[in-house]
Parts: C-alpha cells; sequence; structure tokens
C-alpha cells in the first residue's frame, strides 16, 4: 500500500513494556518545536533490521481527529530505532516528565501502526545491503571472527575487531568476519573534539554511558596492514577499508600511522577504496596521505553553522569549521572523493537558513557525496543545543534533499561510504 494512504495510529507502551495501538488517536511527529501529523511522502513500512521500543518517563502524545487537538497520555512513548540506510524524518512526538532519565545515544523516530504493520517516520537513502544481516546465521560470523583469531594470534587489532564482532555485533566488524564490503580500522585512542554526543568516550558527569568501548592501543602499521591484505584477498568485487571508527577517537592524530600504513598497503599490491572518516581537522594531512594511496575521506558535520556545529562538536584541538574546510579543499586539490558525514536532526538541519548554508558550504567545496545519517542523542537535549541555531519553519526531508540536489546536481546520496572502482 503506498504511503500517501497511510494514517497510522497512536503507538504507547505500558510499563512492562507491552505496546499498544490507541483506537482513537493518530500518529505524531515532533520536527523541532513543532508537533504535528507525518508527511505521507515520508513513511515506510518499518524495514527489518529495526526496533520499537518505550521511552521511559516520557508521556506519549496522539492526535485527536475530532476535536483537532493533541493528546497527552498517562502512558509510555514509544520510538523506532531504523536500520542503516534509512534517514529518520520525524522524531517521537511525547511530553517530558521531570524526573525523566537521559535517553542512550541512538536516534528516535516517530512510529505507529496501520494496515496491519509499523509504519516508521524515515526514508531510505541507500540500497546497499552492506550491513544487512537477515538470513546469515550467527553461526558462519563466529566462525569467520574465530578463524581471523587462529590466523593472526598475534595481531591486536585484528584481536580487536574479532571479539567486537563476537561481544558488542558491530556491523564492521561482522563484515570484516564474513570477508565482505567494508574492513573497519580502528588506530586511534585520543580525539581533539569533545562531541556531545560520542558513543566511544564520555565524561562521568555526562549521564551517557559510551555504547562501545575505544581502543587501547596503538596499532603498529604491520597489524594494520595485515587486517587489509586478509580483506583484500576475501573482498573481490569492491573492498572498502575506512580509518576512523565508533571504537577510537580521530584518525588524523595518527596520521603518520596511517600514511605508513596504506603506503605498505598498496606496495604489497593492496587494491580498493582506502577512505578516512574524519572530523577534518588537520588540512596538512591531506597531500601526505593522498601520495601513499588513500581515496576518500568522509567528514563528519552535523551542520554547516559554525555556531553549531561548535555547540555539538566542541572542538579542542582545531578551529571548527574554517579548519574543516581547509581539510576539504585540501583533498580535493589531491584528488581525493569528499563525502560528508551529514547528521540529520527533523527540523532543525531542514530550516531554510540550515539549508542555506549548506548549500553554500557543498557549492564552494564541490563535496562529491552526502551520507545522510541520523544524529544518535536524546532529542531534547540535541534540540535545547540546536534551536538558538535553527529556528523557524521546516521544508521537510523531501524537500531539503530536493532543492539541495537542484543547489548542487553533481551530489549524489546514500548513507555508506562508496566503493570508488
Amino acid at each position: 500500500m503506498a504511503s500517501s494512504k497511510v494514517r497510522p495510529r497512536l503507538l504507547f507502551a505500558d510499563e512492562s513494556g507491552q505496546i499498544y495501538d490507541h483506537p482513537g488517536l493518530l500518529m505524531m511527529t515532533r520536527r523541532g518545536d513543532e508537533f504535528a501529523l507525518p508527511r505521507p511522502d515520508e513513511l515506510t513500512p518499518l524495514p527489518k533490521g529495526s526496533d520499537v521500543f518505550l521511552l521511559p518517563g516520557r508521556s506519549a502524545v496522539g492526535f485527536d481527529e475530532e476535536t483537532g487537538e493533541a493528546i497527552c497520555l498517562d502512558e509510555n512513548a514509544v520510538a523506532a530505532f531504523v536500520c542503516p540506510a534509512y534517514t529518520i524524518t520525524g522524531v517521537s512526538s511525547y511530553v517530558t516528565q521531570d524526573d525523566a532519565p537521559i535517553l542512550p545515544l541512538v536516534a528516535y523516530a516517530a512510529v505507529g501502526y496501520a494496515n496491519g504493520r509499523f509504519w516508521v517516520a524515515a526514508k531510505k537513502v541507500d540500497e546497499d545491503m552492506r550491513q544487512v544481516f537477515s538470513g546469515i546465521p550467527d553461526e558462519r560470523i563466529e566462525k569467520g571472527a574465530q578463524k581471523l583469531l587462529k590466523k593472526y594470534p598475534d595481531n591486536r587489532l585484528m584481536g580487536h575487531l574479532a571479539r567486537c564482532a563476537l561481544t558488542f555485533g558491530c556491523p564492521a566488524a561482522k563484515n570484516l568476519a564474513l570477508g565482505r564490503f567494508e574492513a573497519p580500522l580502528p588506530t586511534s585512542q585520543t580525539c581533539n573534539a569533545r562531541c556531545v554526543g560520542c558513543i566511544s568516550h564520555q565524561p562521568e558527569d555526562s549521564g551517557f554511558c559510551s555504547p562501545q568501548n575505544r581502543i587501547s592501543f596503538r596499532p603498529k602499521p604491520q597489524e594494520v596492514v595485515e587486517v587489509m591484505l586478509e580483506h583484500n584477498s576475501r573482498e573481490k568485487k569492491r573492498p572498502v577499508y575506512s580509518f576512523g571508527q565508533g571504537c577510537e577517537g580521530e584518525p588524523l592524530t595518527e596520521a603518520r600511522l596511517l600514511e605508513d600504513s596504506i603506503r605498505a598497503f598498496r606496495k604489497a599490491g593492496g587494491t580498493g577504496t582506502v577512505n578516512i572518516n574524519t572530523n577534518a581537522s588537520r588540512p596538512e594531512t591531506m597531500e601526505p596521505l593522498a601520495k601513499a594511496g588513500l581515496n576518500s575521506i568522509r567528514v563528519s558535520m552535523n551542520s554547516a553553522n559554525p555556531g553549531l556545529y561548535n555547540a555539538y562538536y566542541r572542538p579542542a584541538g582545531y578551529d571548527g569549521l574554517e579548519q574543516v574546510k581547509e581539510t576539504i579543499r585540501e583533498a580535493k586539490k589531491n584528488g581525493l572523493f569528499v563525502s560528508l558525514n551529514y547528521l540529520f536532526f527533523p527540523g532543525v538541519n531542514d530550516t531554510e537558513g540550515e539549508l542555506g548554508m549548506l548549500q553554500d558550504f557543498v557549492s564552494d567545496l564541490k563535496v562529491d557525496f552526502i551520507q545522510l545519517r541520523n544524529l544518535n542523542l536524546d532529542p531534547e537535549l540535541y534540540l535545547d543545543i540546536a534551536l538558538p541555531y535553527a529556528p523557524g519553519a521546516n521544508m521537510g526531508f523531501k524537500h531539503f534533499k530536493k532543492r539541495l540536489k537542484k543547489a548542487a546536481p553533481w551530489l549524489n546520496f546514500g548513507y555508506f561510504n562508496p566503493f570508488l572502482g
């Protein structure tokens, strides 16, 4: 059934976690400081690999068609964590109680129920099956990880990644164990930013629990190269290797290690796309890394607005967006493919002011690709940070993409680091 004809009902949950659909209230979404019905063209059947869960200390809010009013229930609100390749178009609508705990570091999509299925406020932005594991037995992943541990008993990086696959279920590490798609290459123990939503390091008074453990050692180039060559021997079609993972700090703080590793990999005949996921804080590293054999960088950003960027990333060892821009210029000058890891939040990034600054940023720097990813943070915490910089009405995800593409016709969209051939 087409989503334009769907009117999902509100979901709510009791204290035991049992989820119900409300017989008289419709699902609502939050976009910035606006509560509204979901836009019909931004609804999607809840994809496989997604989760629906209750939000503690938050009361569900739905729409009463008869009165035209939003109704707040006593019961818990419900949200969806949408699987990779989907971007959230509307946040779950709720009222937060005074004693509500801070929510974990995930994204909170609005979700409802209609015609015998769940519907979520999100749109698919990438057809790549890179992080789809349905149909792959856990035993196969475990066997692959154990094989890597046995084959490389002295390689600390291989051991770290194999254990990530076995213990934490990290999608990138699981793909390494399976010998497919993109291999993760964490190297850095430190970072020169203090991102509010950092998933590997949080101060004790932050109220968050880091969902990933940061790498506890500095790999040797030989260890990095062994991981790359092992993946290269198994993924024959479109191998990608990415420095800059959730279990590390900023990879450019280990630029010399990356340079030595990439050069040795290429000298050994290594093929494929070598990428760095980075905050783009060190422009001087681009030329030597490109000469060593780097293909692309993915630059993490929540906004092209310097104020909002600094409020979220909290740079501690660089000058914010001006240094980011200089790094991108150096990357393009040295022939590198540049993606933005753009952390989209409905009602913030799709406001007129935010879109205009992003259009200028992309056009001036000739960015090649935008990965439309979700900002994983308690929504109200982020809105407290963001709304002073991005007030006003929002245009919605569909129009945001359309207008950005019109301003930069060469630009492509996705979710994952592309294989460059």
